[in-house]
């Protein structure tokens, strides 16, 4: 069974930090592009970041770009977003997403086939 299990959301002031983490199971994740996406209230969901199979390709959206950093956990199989200087506009919910179109671009991370149950992440002005 496929898994994906986000953490590390929470309350923060603006210019705060948050690390967000995403552990994926069920299956060998290592040639899958890995992503974050999240949805505010009201909202449809956006594309925030994502990384290709080997880690050296990256993604960001204009949002979020020069404050928000992707990686890859040495096996792979975990995602991280590291997320600095928080505006109260990033408070959303956030979602981990996976798939096995390696190259992570936009395009495909948007029709990703599995997707965690979302990490909520709230920053007060």
């Amino acid at each position: 069974q496929v898994q994906l299990v986000e953490s590390g959301g929470g309350l923060v002031q603006a210019g705060g930090s948050l690390r967000l983490s995403c552990a994926a199971s069920g299956r060998t994740f290592s040639s899958y592009a890995m992503g974050w996406f999240r949805q505010a209230p009201g909202k449809e969901r956006e594309f925030v970041a994502a990384i290709n199979w080997s880690g050296v390709n990256t993604y960001y959206a204009d949002s979020v770009k020069g404050r928000f950093t992707i990686s890859r956990g040495n096996a792979k199989n975990t995602v991280y977003l590291q997320m600095n200087s928080l505006k109260p506009e990033d408070t959303a919910v956030y979602y981990c997403a996976a798939d096995p179109n390696a190259s992570g671009t936009i395009a495909t991370m948007m029709a990703a086939d599995y997707w965690g149950q979302g990490t909520q992440v709230t920053v007060s002005s």
